[in-house]
């Protein structure tokens, strides 16, 4: 017979976070060790946000890389994101502990895909990332080519993807922004350990 799973609190993943060296997600009372990217996956993750900071100069809206926890309120998902564009003023979740906060109402999420993570990027935290309230575009970058993808929110909260490859660009609606695909892969070795 197997031993029960001792599910976590908010609270005690947050005193986890708090003490350790290292990132965890949580979901479901469970914690997970996020683990570290590739030199490629690095690369892409400042890409973007680099990117993003230079296209949202003089806007309010601000772009944040993978240190900003965000916290899906209806599923109780807490991870971080590889880049976050926050819209307006950043709410947090109404459960800190003491400087232990997560964001509650990204506008556009970004994760750069690795192949660990790819299956549960595209299925599981996409579910999640649904249900934010506040989230309009969420933007899949591959590690395999050049190639970004944007799920959008529609009316009567749809969802529609589209995608752009070498020598296009895909737009960011909700903040006005634009990938140009080549210009993110620039100088990037996919092939690299």
């Amino acid at each position: 017979m197997r031993a029960p799973i001792h599910r976590h609190t908010w609270i005690e993943y947050l005193a986890l976070e708090e003490m350790s060296t290292v990132k965890h997600e949580f979901f479901d009372g469970e914690i997970y060790a996020m683990a570290g990217g590739s030199s490629p996956h690095s690369a892409l993750k400042v890409a973007v946000v680099s990117e993003l900071r230079t296209q949202l100069r003089g806007k309010a809206c601000r772009v944040y890389d993978s240190d900003l926890r965000i916290r899906v309120m209806a599923t109780g998902l807490g991870t971080y994101p590889d880049a976050s564009v926050v819209c307006g003023e950043l709410r947090y979740d109404p459960e800190p502990l003491r400087k232990q906060i997560s964001a509650v109402n990204p506008s556009v999420l970004v994760e750069v895909l690795s192949d660990s993570t790819e299956a549960y990027d595209r299925g599981a935290k996409l579910d999640n990332y649904k249900r934010l309230p506040s989230l309009e575009e969420y933007v899949l970058v591959s590690h395999r080519e050049a190639l970004v993808e944007v799920f959008r929110r529609g009316a009567g909260d749809e969802w529609q993807r589209s995608e752009a490859r070498s020598k296009s660009c895909i737009a960011l609606e909700s903040i006005g922004c634009e990938i140009d695909v080549d210009r993110l892969y620039e100088g990037i070795d996919l092939d690299a350990p």
